[in-house]
Parts: structure tokens; C-alpha cells; sequence
């Protein structure tokens, strides 16, 4: 993808008030463009935020994970698709995934797919009743999603590698789980580093806590791209 490493950055707003976003993004300046709204801010007035982001240039990233009948998401989409986000992630199954890329026709918001959670590893998918590993089940769910047409895949750095070829060039993969070397790494189960990432085929990382936790978040994310460039050109 004709991506600049800046762009491939997207830094998770997980803070508890728009108050705190304002103040994140304030201190973030210009280095970062590209900024996800999860759950704690969703529904702390986070909707309504992801317009003024968009508005005010940045690109949004709705992690909301949507699952339901397909009417419900398909209603929710629509929705989202008004506020100028450019991604929004979904649960990789079938009918949700139709719904879903049926629904956003006609706008710019790509819809991406989450195969496995990253805090979840083999042994938690068995608890979960599933037979499968946590790669078996990434690639199952990777290959339905490519055939009903989602836009991209939310998937560990671990998997990058292995859904790339099987995927082509046309299927974004953005990434979470993903930690500077020196990080910790959290409920985080699935992990890799920012040049890893790039280099086993990931089209975005999302990074939260090593950027909006550090001393100077600023300088946090300007590490992290300045790696991404070292990959890219590597």
C-alpha cells in the first residue's frame, strides 16, 4: 500500500473522557493522524467525537466490534457511515460480515473483520468451546471474509504473515497487540514489535498504552513511526 509510515500509525484513545482525548491529541500535534475510539470512550460521548475528528482532518478508526442480526448491523453501519469514520470493525462472522459491506455501499467507510481477539490464545478458545487454534480459526475466518468482501482484517502481528499471501495486497491488516520492545505487554496475549509488525505484512498498527501512557506521548509515537520507516525501507 502507498502508506507513509505516519499514516500506518493509529493510536488508540482508551481514556475514560473526552476531556482527556481533547488533551491526548493536543499533546500528539501533527505526529499522529490516524486515531481509534473503542468502547470506554464510545460511550463516554466518543461518537459524536469521531465527527469532529473527521471533520477536523484526522481519520477515525470505530472499534465497536458490531455483531448482531443482520438488520441491527446493517442500521448501525449506515449510521457510522454518516459520521465520516474510515474504519469500523465487525465480528468475522458470515452473516454479520453481509450485512455489514452491503450496508456501507455508496460511502468511503471500510469495514474490517475481527478474526480472534488478541488477548485470546488456544487455550482460551477451547474454554470458549471451539475446536480450532487460534491460527486455524484467524484463517478460517479470514478466508470467509475475503469472500463476502470486507475490506480488511483486524488480526495479531503473529497472524500477518500468514494471512498475506492468502489474503493478496487488497485486504488491509491492521494490527493491535503491538508493543516497542521495552513495553509491557498487558492482558495482551499475541504481541509483536512496530518493525515486526511491518514486515510480516501489516498495513496499520494500533497502539495504545506505549504511547498514551508514556511520559511523553509525543516522543512515544514519533519511536514507533521512526521504526515503521526503518521497516518499510528495510
Amino acid at each position: 500500500m502507498s502508506l507513509d509510515a505516519r499514516e500506518r500509525l493509529i493510536v488508540a484513545l482508551d481514556v475514560p473522557s473526552l476531556a482527556e482525548a481533547v488533551a491526548m491529541i493536543a499533546r500528539l500535534g501533527e505526529t499522529v493522524s490516524f486515531y481509534k475510539i473503542g468502547y470506554q470512550l464510545a460511550f463516554a460521548g466518543g461518537i459524536d467525537f469521531a465527527r469532529v475528528l473527521a471533520g477536523a482532518g484526522k481519520q477515525v478508526f470505530l472499534d465497536l466490534k458490531l455483531h448482531d442480526i443482520g438488520n441491527t448491523v446493517a442500521k448501525g453501519v449506515e449510521s457510522v457511515a454518516r459520521l465520516g469514520a474510515t474504519f469500523l470493525t465487525v465480528h468475522a462472522y458470515p452473516q454479520t460480515m453481509h450485512a455489514a459491506v452491503d450496508a456501507r455501499r455508496g460511502s468511503s467507510l471500510r469495514i474490517l473483520a475481527v478474526t480472534v481477539l488478541t488477548s485470546y490464545d488456544d487455550a482460551d478458545l477451547a474454554a470458549a468451546g471451539y475446536d480450532f487454534t487460534v491460527s486455524e480459526l484467524v484463517a478460517e475466518r479470514a478466508g470467509q471474509a475475503r469472500d463476502v468482501g470486507v475490506d480488511g482484517l483486524v488480526c495479531s502481528a503473529a497472524e500477518a504473515e500468514m494471512l498475506r499471501p492468502l489474503m493478496g495486497p487488497g485486504m488491509v491488516l491492521v494490527t493491535p497487540g503491538i508493543r516497542p520492545a521495552d513495553a509491557e505487554k498487558g492482558d495482551q496475549k499475541r504481541v509483536m514489535t512496530p518493525a515486526a509488525a511491518i514486515m510480516a505484512g501489516a498495513d496499520y498498527l494500533v497502539v495504545g498504552r506505549p504511547v498514551i501512557a508514556a511520559p511523553d506521548p509525543k516522543a512515544a509515537a514519533e519511536a514507533i513511526i521512526a521504526e515503521i520507516s526503518i521497516a518499510l525501507s528495510g
